[in-house]
């Protein structure tokens, strides 16, 4: 099995690392040394661990983006797709033993002068508010009726990563997923 390049290996290092502890808790210092790299490799590739994290960031993103895509694009039923949506938000929840929303945690310890971070946590953010604004076009009576039940999605499902977080339980996925089912029960209001 291939080795990954040095970029790849800090990546994934700091990754793990951010996911695990948070971003303001890792040092550059220890992601080289649990990289296995030189300090000269860091830089060449990340100037800062500013940058470092918005690459990580980006790269969560566009995998997420991925899936709501491929899950937008499904042949399966409007409601069907909201309720997959929440079901493998418990199943990634309990597999990252309840560590939440790795945007939500960095934004929490970021400051407002991290443009290019704080740029990629509300990229994602309004991205997944698109997912949900995607899959009501058209479900309900009209486009603000769509637009509002999308917002009650979203939040339904931010707030249910938080709460589920912070709580070590999946109850609130599944208070959440309950609701967002009753939601889209009531199309055509």
């Amino acid at each position: 099995m291939r080795k990954p390049n040095a970029k790849e290996r800090i990546l994934e290092t700091a990754g793990k690392l951010f996911m695990e502890r948070g971003y303001s808790e890792v040092g550059i210092n220890e992601i080289i040394n649990t990289a296995e790299t030189a300090k000269a490799s860091f830089y060449q590739h990340f100037p800062s661990k500013e940058a470092l994290c918005e690459t990580w960031l980006e790269t969560l993103h566009d995998r997420s983006e991925t899936h709501r895509g491929d899950l937008l694009n499904s042949d399966m039923p409007v409601a069907d797709k909201v309720d997959r949506y929440f079901s493998e938000l418990a199943d990634w929840l309990e597999a990252s033993q309840f560590r939440g929303c790795p945007f939500s945690n960095t934004s929490a310890v970021t400051c407002t002068e991290s443009k290019g971070i704080n740029h990629q946590i509300s990229s994602h953010k309004e991205s997944i508010r698109g997912f949900f604004e995607a899959i009501c076009e058209g479900h309900f009576a009209n486009s603000e009726t769509d637009q509002q039940k999308a917002g009650v999605l979203f939040l339904l499902y931010s707030g249910a990563t938080t709460e589920a977080q912070n709580l070590r339980d999946l109850w609130p996925v599944e208070t959440a997923r309950k609701a967002a089912a009753e939601l889209m029960k009531n199309n055509r209001e």
